[in-house]
């Protein structure tokens, strides 16, 4: 069975998380999870992340880009990474560029 496109963007992210020795998971929506919550979330060298994968042009959901800025108002970093994106979770979770505080990256 193939993976669709945007589990592909999700699979690499998770090999490059692992790849830094980040710890990661995966988000669950429904039962006690909270709706909107980004794909991934984690920490790096004692940065909060939490990443929004989406595929081709595909944006985030008003809830998910509500959430988002919760955590970057509490001092996290997210990212919306897609295929065309995928090295920016090195430049900016691995710290070649560290400054995650209030950090979006367009699509």
């Amino acid at each position: 069975m193939s993976m669709t496109p945007e589990a592909k963007v999700k699979k690499k992210v998770s090999d490059l998380l692992k790849g830094i020795g980040a710890y990661y998971f995966y988000t669950v929506t429904g039962g006690y999870g909270r709706s909107g919550v980004p794909d991934i979330v984690g920490c790096y060298r004692g940065e909060f992340f939490a990443i929004e994968c989406k595929a081709g042009k595909n944006k985030p959901t008003p809830l998910q880009e509500k959430n988002m800025k919760e955590i970057r108002g509490a001092g996290g970093l997210t990212l919306i990474i897609n295929e065309g994106n995928t090295d920016d979770v090195l430049r900016f979770i691995g710290g070649i560029i560290h400054d995650p505080r209030q950090l979006e990256l367009p699509l």
